[in-house]
């Protein structure tokens, strides 16, 4: 997957979680999760798009671990949804572990990268 379909991806991720949010309880709670997952959800793709203008590996890195934090925490929130039951979050959850996975490969990778170079 390239640069630019990721930046799609993780944009229709934000759009799908904005769309979320917009159906949870409008009761305290509700509001707390839905503030904390459209911050964090929304969060992956407008830094993932940030990784993608680093000028430097280091701050690719840095960079990448925030969108590796974000996904991962909107996961957390998404995990909580389907557990209380207020929504059907699968596919989203699915989603978001998914490109979990796909940001922590590509921190791996350009570590490795970066230690063979040394």
């Amino acid at each position: 997957m390239n640069s630019q379909e990721l930046k799609n991806r993780t944009k229709r991720f934000s759009i799908n979680i904005i769309n979320l949010v917009e159906n949870l309880p409008k009761t305290p709670s509700g509001r707390a999760v839905a503030n904390q997952l459209v911050r964090s959800g929304t969060s992956v793709g407008a830094n993932y798009r940030a990784v993608c203008r680093a000028r430097s590996n280091k701050e690719f890195i840095s960079k990448l671990n925030i969108v590796i934090e974000e996904s991962d925490e909107s996961g957390f929130w998404l995990e909580i949804i389907e557990e209380l039951k207020w929504l059907n979050v699968r596919e989203l959850l699915k989603e978001s572990n998914e490109l979990t996975a796909i940001f922590v490969s590509s921190m791996k990778t350009i570590i490795k990268n970066n230690s063979t170079k040394s």
